[in-house]
Order: C-alpha cells, then structure tokens, then sequence
C-alpha cells in the first residue's frame, strides 16, 4: 500500500469498473462486483489488492502471491494461483497502469498565488493556474489554463505554455514555447545557451545561440534534465515524448512524436530521431547523425552513424545488433582460448 502520507488513494473499485477503465476483460463474470481498495506488486499484494503480471521471470512470484486479482495475458491464466480473479488483457502492464491511475489519479490544481511569487505585470497568466512560492514569471511570459508551477521556478520572458502543464520546483525555462499537459519535473533546464563556439588559437569564440525549444504536447520530461535552445534552428521535442532523469540534448536536435529517452543520455547537436525511437539508459550520440524512426539504441551505446528506421544497434561504436553479439562471442571465444594456454 501506498504511504498515505504521500499519496492520496481513490475507490475502492468493483472489479468490473476496473476492467472498464482498463480496457481488460474478466475471465469470470462472477467477479465483477467484488470490491478492490489498492493496486500492490505480486509479493506485496493483499487479497483486496490487484497486481499484474507482465514478464514471466516473475511467474514463481506470480504463483505464489495473495493478491485478490490481477491483470495477465490469456496465456497465463492456467498459472494463477486458487482464488485469484483475473483480468486478461494483451498488454497487463498498460492495463494495470490504466487501472493504478484510476487509484491515484493526478492531484487537482488549486488556484492560486503565492504571495512571495513575483510576476511581471505584462506576463500572462489564467486565474485558475496554481503558483508556488518564490516564482518567477517575466515579462510577456504566457500560461495557459489550469496549469502548477513549482516553488523557485523562473520562467523567462517570452515563454509560452499551454493548458494543464505541471512544471515542478527549481526549473528554469527561456526561449520556449511548450504545448498542453507537459510535465517538467523537478530542476528540469528549458532554452539555455547551446554549447556554441568557434575554435580560435587565441580562443573560442562563443556564437550566439539564436532559437528556441519548441515542445509537443504531452511531454514528460525527467528530473534534471537539459535541453539548450537551438543556434539558429530550432531544438525540438515532439508530442508524447517521455524522457529521464538527467538526459542532455543540445541544441538544433529534433525529437520525433513518442521518443522514449532514458537516463543520462546525451544526444549532441544537430541530430535528427524520427518517431517511435528509443534510447537505453547512457546512450551517447554525436551530432548530425539521422536515426530513423522505430530505431531502437542500447544501453550506453556510442552512436556515430546513421540508423536506419526500425534497427536496433548496440555497442561502443555502435553496430548492428546481431553484429555485436557476434562480436561479443569472437571476443568471449579468443578469451577462454587464452586462458588454456
């Protein structure tokens, strides 16, 4: 169970209400009025609990756990253990996700200033947004309606954002324009100076860094983060992205629609990603690079070429990925034949 000194729990829930929300099916009709107060993970999970399974190197713990029902695929109901009700569905873990929103839905903004917030008289923004302490909004800055901004957050002068953006505490935002229901989590950086210059003997010469960064609607962008405006193009992020904790993007680089990107990756400047593509966590990629949509990067692989759409590549340089573990096994092999000698 969720401690409810942080989270605030809805329901409970009928099962039958929680396939609705969910998009499952029950296995047993017989089950739909039973009452469900909680969502739990398998080993934790309590007979007025639901949980899933969505990998079956969890099945041992699948077998054996209390939980009341849980989200699987059909494929697995002949594992459940006695009493359990199930709900099937071809994506559990989205169902669950589906369902544990409905037990903890968003907190509701409530509309207000703060009195030590400063705001310029000529920013914009909709009496129904909620402002933090300590936060600053410049001037021609724009919010749209039921937006929350974190206590210490500066938003630049210029700065527009749309309707129902969560922005957290200590961000900073300039040179942007964002779309709705974007989440900036804590100590995100929006539009800073990309890392510009040209070499010299006598040394770099800073150029000047003179786009912005557009974001798409329905962005989530992670803890610490950093993403530099553009230096003359546009550094931009498109609509359902999802990025980590401290991931860099430099300036003129172009998201696609639905990019995952997770932690401490690092994309250089000027690289292109179509839709669709992932990045594994520490993933580095040089600049100029084209990675085409549904491509798939592994963890901490050195990307420095193009990819083609929908291939998945791994290793430092990168390759294709049956390419490395062939490479892998050449250098396992040369290995043990060492170590007889």
């Amino acid at each position: 169970m969720a401690d409810p000194r942080f989270f605030d729990r809805a329901g409970p829930f009928t099962l039958a209400e929680l396939a609705r929300v969910s998009g499952a099916r029950l296995l047993s009709d017989s089950d739909e009025e039973r009452l469900f107060r909680d969502v739990a993970p398998l080993e934790m999970a309590g007979p007025d609990e639901v949980s899933f399974l969505d990998n079956r190197k969890y099945l041992a713990a699948f077998r054996d756990s209390r939980a009341g029902a849980a989200f699987i695929d059909a494929a697995t109901a002949e594992e459940a253990p006695p009493g359990m009700a199930l709900l099937l569905a071809s994506e559990p873990y989205k169902a669950y996700a589906l369902a544990a929103q409905a037990f903890y839905p968003a907190l509701p903004v409530i509309a207000g200033l703060a009195p030590s917030a400063l705001i310029d008289p000529a920013a914009i923004i909709q009496d129904d947004c909620e402002i933090g302490p300590h936060v600053v909004i410049e001037a021609r800055a724009q919010l749209g309606r039921r937006c929350r901004v974190g206590a210490n957050t500066v938003i630049a002068a210029g700065v527009e954002i749309g309707d129902d953006c969560r922005i957290g505490a200590n961000v900073t935002i300039s040179h942007a324009l964002i779309g709705s229901r974007v989440v900036l989590h804590p100590g995100v950086r929006i539009g800073q100076e990309g890392f510009g210059f040209a070499p010299d003997r006598a040394g770099a010469i800073k150029v000047p860094q003179l786009g912005r960064v557009v974001i798409g609607d329905d962005v989530d962008i992670g803890a610490n983060t950093t993403i530099d405006r553009g230096s003359g193009h546009d550094t931009v992020i498109g609509a359902g992205s999802m990025i980590d904790n401290l991931v860099q993007i430099a300036h003129n680089v172009v998201l696609g629609r639905c990019c995952i990107l997770a932690g401490q990756v690092g994309i250089s400047g000027s690289t292109r990603l179509g839709d669709f593509v992932m990045i594994g966590g520490q993933g580095g990629l040089a600049g100029h690079l084209n990675i085409g949509s549904g491509a798939r990067i592994a963890a901490k692989a050195g990307l420095m070429r193009d990819v083609p759409a929908g291939t998945t590549v791994s290793g430092i340089p990168a390759v294709p990925i049956g390419d490395f573990m062939r490479q892998t096994a050449v250098l396992h092999s040369l290995g043990r034949k060492k170590d007889r000698r």
